[in-house]
């Protein structure tokens, strides 16, 4: 089971609530929600499960898909509640088809460098699991990071080899305590994955977390499937507590145990992190994308697509996209967190949206923008269409510069090829379509007195959307 609900906002401004982490390519060709799901494929593995944003389902899916993961299982939050609910909706619906099933639950946007000795270790979890307890795996701390939650580790349990229980859960400590855990060797980051059995995981939910288990429950009696989805019910979902499944069962229950493990796990959780994740040059820098570096060192310096060059910079990061740039020293970034939130104050959407956003059918990203008028440039993917639409504030000009197009106009159908182009004038009902096997790519110039995405009244949809 995969939790990927996270927006990710301490790695602004590559990730954004439109678009966070777990949706980047963060440490090798595939996603982070791609490499995740790869951990679980092959023989003893269901397919997943996966908790995510009713806004990123289609980028689920496409992306479960691209990485050959198939018959996965998608559940929708209505909202963001924290872990806890979330856990629970998987875990009601695993324990009403076999409640014995081993659930592992991890979050889709940490990196783990050595898949041999997560396997092995998760070997041990399933069977502890199966003894009924509910097992989190603790990382071997390498600095003292104040950014992670900590488990002091017990006694070893007697009939499961290399399961300790649990002293304590100890949240995110000050530097001086990090660094008394780090040389006291006792204690270890808590990772956030759980091996347990359905059934346990809903019993001890229901025994410390019973407005929870509640809730969801209500949610799944209401919930409804489409296009593959489990779209859990709104009302009673909203309802839930939001905590966390440290909060609501891990620090409360007498069946926590942990498996220590050595695996190169990072939860990627800001851009300090990045650079420890990150193969470096001789002097210590990380160069992602067209970068260029003189008389540095220890920097961290990525660029989704513009040049980006530094001169005698020490230990700082440097990230470059479309529309932001983030400079900053290394030792501050726990606080990009502050900046975002003075962002979202000051009513800015580069904190939360990129230029690029993402739709089912494809995306579009903002070319130009003017007082009446806009261009965009349209991706379609290859059998994809928008919905039926029309606007009542703006005519638009489709020009196709890659792939072919068929578009609805009124009562009209036109086949459209490179270099070919479409006037749609205000308040014609209109719809647009990739018939071939190649993206379709357009440049569309909007005109008119308001040019906001809320002109849009759909007719008929293909993805369910009003």
């Amino acid at each position: 089971m995969i939790l990927s609900g996270g927006t990710g906002t301490r790695l602004w401004p590559l990730s954004r609530e439109g678009y966070p982490k777990q949706f980047w390519p963060l440490v090798s060709a595939r996603t982070m929600l791609q490499e995740t799901a790869s951990r679980a494929a092959g023989p003893g593995f269901a397919p997943p499960m996966v908790v995510c944003n009713e806004a990123h389902r289609f980028l689920v899916a496409e992306q479960l898909r691209a990485a050959d993961i198939a018959d996965a299982r998608i559940l929708l939050e209505p909202a963001g509640r924290n872990s806890a609910p979330a856990i629970a909706a998987a875990a009601l619906l695993q324990a009403a088809e076999d409640p014995e099933a081993v659930l592992w639950l991890m979050a889709a946007d940490a990196a783990i460098a050595d898949l041999p000795a997560l396997h092995e270790a998760l070997d041990r979890a399933v069977e502890a699991a199966r003894a009924g307890l509910i097992v989190t795996f603790g990382m071997k701390p390498t600095v003292a990071e104040t950014g992670y939650g900590y488990i002091e580790v017990g006694p070893a349990l007697t009939g499961v080899a290399g399961v300790h229980s649990v002293a304590r859960f100890v949240e995110k400590p000050s530097a001086q305590r990090a660094a008394d855990f780090l040389a006291g060797r006792r204690h270890l980051w808590n990772s956030g994955m759980f091996v347990a059995t359905a059934a346990t995981l809903v019993a001890e939910l229901r025994r410390h977390a019973p407005e929870v288990i509640s809730s969801v429950e209500a949610s799944l009696a209401a919930a409804q499937r489409d296009l593959g989805f489990v779209r859990l019910g709104a009302a009673a979902f909203k309802a839930a507590p939001a905590i966390s499944i440290d909060y609501a069962v891990m620090e409360k229950t007498t069946l926590a145990a942990v498996v220590p493990a050595d695996i190169g796990w990072s939860d990627l959780g800001s851009w300090a992190a990045m650079w420890d994740a990150s193969a470096k040059d001789a002097g210590g820098n990380v160069a992602q994308g067209p970068v260029e570096m003189v008389d540095s060192e220890g920097c961290y310096v990525r660029s989704e697509g513009i040049l980006t060059g530094i001169v005698g910079l020490k230990d700082t990061v440097v990230v470059t996209t479309e529309d932001a740039v983030l400079v900053m020293p290394r030792s501050r970034a726990q606080d990009v967190k502050l900046l975002v939130e003075k962002l979202r104050a000051a009513g800015r959407k580069e904190a939360t949206e990129h230029r690029r956003i993402y739709r089912p059918w494809g995306h579009y990203e903002g070319l130009i923008q003017g007082d009446r008028f806009q261009v965009k440039k349209i991706q379609v993917r290859p059998g994809q269409k928008l919905s039926l639409q029309k606007h009542f504030h703006r005519a638009e000009h489709w020009v196709v510069v890659n792939g072919t197009a068929v578009v609805q106009r009124d009562a009209e159908s036109h086949l459209l090829r490179e270099n070919e182009s479409i006037y749609l004038p205000l308040g014609c009902i209109h719809r647009l379509e990739n018939p071939g096997m190649i993206p379709l790519t357009l440049i569309e110039v909007q005109s008119g007195a308001y040019l906001g995405e809320d002109d849009i009244v759909r007719i008929e949809d293909t993805y369910g959307r009003s």
